[in-house]
């Protein structure tokens, strides 16, 4: 396979001046790493949703830098075309520009990324500037988020499902925010739960691209989906009938059931050693 050319935040500017759709996932692992660059995704973001989604945590709060430097580190060497990106853990934003600087820079010298997301951006404004200052490109999140729901007295657990938007109401508030976010230097935002009211209007308000995953629509410049999620990875999905591209937990049990038929009845195993014919 011919090797992809390298996304750049310029094209990601001219896809959104074009009225072309941005396609980023989210992803935690080398594997799905390369299968999505293959696929010629724009954008992979690590997000500190790692925790709760692969590691079984009660909330993204759990995770820390190490860790999530980690999981950064082993999706940028999966990745050669797109641009990557990494969620900051709760901690270094929160602790103020200084810390949120050294962060950033942590992540592009000890994992290569491209952009730090930054949730919960718009309450951070000169962390923004400051990590911008360094020369470090800020991907910034706002709306209710994981990170916000603190702020706004939701728990985690209650945080709205993907078919909620955000109030209309709060239109002024959250153009107002993005604006903002603009103006402090960041180079693409994340609107969680934007719907398609809030959503156009702030995609429009604001010159940089605007993507969405949780809650987000094709009101918006691109959208953002854990690859988890699109192919119900899950054991949530063994239950039920997700929602997805297609369902990889059912056929993962499938295989480990015939595996388990296969041990027991000291059959020959796929890729193993051949078995001789009972005698």
């Amino acid at each position: 396979m011919a090797e992809r050319s390298k996304v750049t935040l310029r094209d990601l500017q001219v896809m959104k001046d074009e009225g072309r759709k941005i396609v980023g996932v989210v992803a935690w692992d080398h594997q799905v790493a390369r299968i999505v660059d293959r696929a010629g995704v724009d954008l992979v973001s690590v997000g500190d949703t790692v925790g709760v989604n692969l590691w079984g945590h009660a909330n993204p709060f759990e995770v820390t830098m190490e860790q999530i430097l980690v999981v950064t580190q082993a999706v940028r060497r999966g990745v050669a075309g797109a641009l990557v990106s990494v969620d900051f853990p709760f901690g270094p934003l929160q602790e103020g520009p200084a810390s949120a600087v050294q962060a950033a820079i942590r992540f592009v010298k000890e994992a290569g990324v491209d952009l730090v997301k930054l949730d919960g951006a718009a309450d951070h404004l000169d962390a923004v500037e400051a990590v911008t200052r360094a020369g470090i490109p800020v991907f910034a999140q706002f709306g209710i988020t994981p990170q916000t729901a603190l702020r706004y007295g939701v728990e985690y657990k209650s945080i709205p499902s993907a078919a909620d938007a955000v109030p209309e109401e709060l239109t002024d508030q959250l153009v107002t925010e993005a604006t903002r976010l603009q103006n402090a230097g960041a180079v693409l935002l994340n609107f969680t739960n934007s719907g398609p009211v809030v959503g156009a209007a702030v995609a429009e308000a604001v010159s940089i691209p605007v993507v969405g995953g949780f809650g987000g629509g094709p009101w918006l410049d691109g959208r953002m989906r854990m690859v988890n999620a699109a192919i119900g990875y899950a054991a949530s999905a063994l239950d039920g009938a997700p929602d997805t591209y297609v369902n990889v937990a059912q056929l993962t049990l499938q295989a480990i059931t015939s595996y388990s038929e296969d041990v027991r009845a000291a059959r020959q195993l796929p890729g193993g050693i051949p078995v001789p014919p009972a005698s």
